[in-house]
């Protein structure tokens, strides 16, 4: 298509290619500030909300400005820590909401951003030393798991308010009929690494009342899935329990690996970035329709600039703010070399 060809052409990646350290909301006592990426917009505004199921009328706008290589931004003033937040994108006459694609923090159910003081969000032991471990791939035992099916069975032996919950993984020396459970039972087995199934913001689970699901349909990448959180509706519980469920396991010397699902998205068509960049985001055949190697519907354009700065920053922002120790990518041969 004419969309892809101009995105995929050396003009487009030279003149569009941002850089820095800052897409998102970067957030200070004295001030936030907004940077996104959306070169095809010819206006954008970021617009607060006073409450997380305020009507999309109610929504306060601040014109954003144009800015380096296709990115657009806007600052508030003040302590913002909990500023709820989306961005309206303006691409050839339509205009579209969507939720901050960097955005580390959001309402009940991702449907709105969150601005976040991280540094209120470590528990209360948190600390970025690890585990030992060789560092060589063989010496890794890894064991797989979902996080509701640690808990959530009758002889799972947790507290039943944590049962399907990150703080299930904070409840030590648990047994059933004489058997350990939980971590404890894990930590008997001798493994060296626990490899969470996704724990990423997913679509297709309601945070009001969970239900089970695999969870590969990312919605909002850099956000904790909320039905494995206490309090979905609060947009740090979600942070600190799993910060508290990643220093419990390696209280007990395991190490934590994050299954990762950078190659499709549970709906193309309203995920944020194909809101705020029509086209960008997903590979596309001769005719322009979506490819689909995997069965599962969209190929994320991962060659593409911007999708692999996006990728790599994701990685980076789990590994460093969330002390996770390795990675399993789902679909690996979906995704370029160059990025993985």
């Amino acid at each position: 298509s004419k969309l892809a060809k101009l995105y995929d052409s050396a003009d487009f990646a030279a003149k569009y290619t941002y850089t820095g350290d800052d897409l998102g909301n970067v957030y200070s006592t004295s001030a936030t500030k907004f940077r996104v990426w959306a070169p095809t917009a010819t206006k954008v505004d970021l617009v607060t909300y006073a409450s997380a199921d305020g009507s999309a009328a109610s929504g306060v706008l601040t014109s954003m400005s144009s800015s380096a290589n296709g990115t657009w931004t806007a600052e508030m003033a003040g302590d913002k820590n909990g500023l709820i937040y989306n961005y309206r994108v303006t691409v050839a006459g339509n205009t579209n909401e969507a939720v901050d694609p960097y955005v580390r923090a959001t309402t009940v159910n991702g449907v709105r951003g969150v601005v976040v003081d991280l540094s209120k969000t470590n528990p209360k032991n948190w600390s970025k030393s690890k585990p030992a471990f060789s560092g060589n791939p063989t010496d890794a035992i890894i064991y797989e798991l979902h996080v509701r099916d640690l808990s959530m069975d009758a002889s799972s032996g947790i507290p039943a308010a944590n049962k399907g919950k990150y703080l299930a993984f904070t409840n030590l020396n648990t047994s059933f009929s004489g058997q350990k459970t939980g971590i404890s039972a894990i930590k008997d087995l001798g493994v060296t690494h626990v490899e969470l199934l996704p724990i990423f913001d997913y679509a297709s689970v309601d945070e009001n009342s969970p239900t089970f699901n695999w969870g590969y349909d990312p919605m909002n990448y850099n956000v904790p899935e909320g039905s494995y959180s206490s309090d979905p509706k609060n947009p740090t519980a979600r942070i600190t329990e799993l910060k508290s469920a990643i220093q419990a396991m390696h209280d007990q010397k395991l190490r934590v690996n994050m299954d990762v699902v950078y190659n499709h998205v549970y709906t193309a068509s309203n995920f944020s970035q194909e809101l705020i960049v029509p086209g960008y985001w997903f590979r596309t055949d001769e005719s322009g329709n979506l490819t689909n190697g995997s069965g599962c519907g969209n190929d994320v354009a991962s060659e593409r600039p911007m999708v692999r700065k996006f990728i790599v920053d994701s990685v980076k922002y789990w590994a460093s703010e969330y002390n996770l120790d390795g990675f399993r990518f789902d679909l690996m041969g979906l995704m370029d070399i160059e990025t993985i």
